[in-house]
């Protein structure tokens, strides 16, 4: 496992970027760089499940590691969803068990600087590096919006 880190600077209150990042509609938008229809089922609660899901049913199974608001979320992958169903055995599930996703959200000069730090599997390395950027051009356009 590899972490990359990438930041976007938002000129909008961190409440703001907050509820864009995690809004179920506004996820939707700023997800669809990665794959068009994605959305998530769960809550952002620490320590609740969260499935984070394509139009095909097929997805990342995680929890909640932690939740401060406004501020810090992090989400622990555990495996796969294939056909529906949490798959925590498979070669494939094992790649991403236990890869983190953390999320940084802090003031700058009236600013949020949104921070991300992300484990990848080397196979998926320059497919985030590639798709990362463009999700947090829309991050931020949703979230400057008015």
């Amino acid at each position: 496992m590899k972490r990359l880190h990438f930041s976007k600077s938002i000129n909008a209150p961190r409440e703001k970027v907050w509820n864009t990042l995690i809004g179920p509609e506004s996820y939707k938008a700023w997800t669809a760089p990665f794959m068009e229809g994605s959305y998530y089922e769960g809550s952002w609660n620490k320590g609740d499940k969260i499935r984070f899901l394509g139009p095909d049913g097929r997805g990342m199974t995680s929890v909640i590691a932690d939740n401060r608001l406004h501020e810090f979320i992090s989400i622990k992958h555990l495996g796969e969803v294939q056909d529906g169903v949490d798959d925590f055995d498979s070669e494939d599930a094992r790649k991403w068990a236990l890869a983190f996703e953390n999320y940084t959200l802090t003031n700058v000069n009236g600013s949020t600087e949104v921070g991300i730090d992300i484990d990848v599997a080397p196979d998926f390395e320059s497919y985030m590096k590639e798709k990362w950027p463009v999700a947090l051009d829309t991050l931020k356009s949703l979230s400057e919006a008015p």
